[in-house]
């Protein structure tokens, strides 16, 4: 950084690795930082801000594939897909008793965390299997959904409640050890967010003792590495932090953050600028 440093004028990376104020003042010259991501927690808001550096994010492209994900987990956790794969590959089928019945989600209600492009691509899919869809947000959206600005009483009200918030301190443990258990034992909780956005361990409390129905997570507190209370518990499906992990949505969010770093080279308007001034 000390040597190449005072010639970056722009930065491609991921919300993954860290972008720090240590790193900015090496790059007096940078003027954007181009992230190949949705999220970015681990990037300096205020040392990006305080310099007027642009900040672009991916979340345009993956926010399909995501909600797309968010669907897939409601879905195989309450038909018990993953224990059902396992039945049928055993040679129990038919032999050990029968498969015990599942819950549906057509006519259920739905509790979506977030209401910006993805969840309002989870609502919109939720729709079409004729879920009841509520939402908390930081604010009402102009959307034909039911606003509810007290998210434990959203829990409660809802059968199956996901989390579409941003990650970062403004969001960490925003699901309480009361909101789960406001939604309750016949509740199911799905996590395509952020794993910071969830009290892990209350979780765990609460799956463990049946407080909490089910929960269904792309996300955890610490990944690679999830906690393994959560791998022994068979009312937890799991799936590896790959909401957006199709070979489409990654071409797509590698050619958007190139279109930002080629726009603002040519000087004209970022594609997905984000507003900085959200995160301080």
């Amino acid at each position: 950084m000390a040597e190449h440093g005072p010639k970056c004028r722009a930065v491609a990376t991921s919300g993954h690795i860290p972008v720090t104020r240590r790193m900015l003042e090496a790059m007096p010259d940078l003027g954007i930082v181009a992230c190949s991501s949705a999220g970015f927690e681990a990037f300096d808001i205020a040392a990006l801000a305080g310099r007027n550096i642009a900040l672009t994010n991916t979340s345009a492209a993956l926010c399909g594939d995501v909600a797309d994900a968010a669907i897939m987990l409601m879905l195989a956790a309450r038909r018990s897909l993953v224990s059902a794969d396992a039945y049928v590959r055993s040679g129990g089928w038919g032999r050990n008793g029968m498969f015990p019945l599942q819950r549906t989600i057509g006519g259920r209600s739905l509790g979506i965390v977030g209401m910006g492009a993805i969840g309002q691509a989870i609502a919109s899919r939720a729709a079409g299997f004729g879920m009841k869809i509520g939402y908390w947000n930081r604010r009402p959206r102009d959307v034909p959904w039911s606003y509810h600005p007290d998210l434990t009483a959203l829990a409660r009200n809802s059968d199956n409640l996901v989390i579409a918030v941003a990650g970062g301190p403004e969001t960490r443990g925003l699901i309480s050890a009361r909101v789960i258990e406001a939604l309750g034992p016949e509740g199911l909780l799905v996590n395509v967010a952020r794993g910071s956005v969830i009290d892990e361990p209350a979780l765990i409390a609460a799956l463990s003792d049946g407080r909490l129905g089910a929960a269904a997570l792309d996300v955890y507190a610490h990944e690679p590495d999830p906690d393994p209370r959560l791998a022994a518990l068979s009312n937890v499906t799991l799936f590896p932090h790959h909401a957006s992990g199709t070979v489409e949505t990654r071409d797509a969010m590698a050619q958007l953050m190139v279109d930002n770093l080629d726009a603002y080279f040519a000087g004209r308007p970022l594609v997905t600028p984000v507003d900085l001034s959200r995160y301080l």
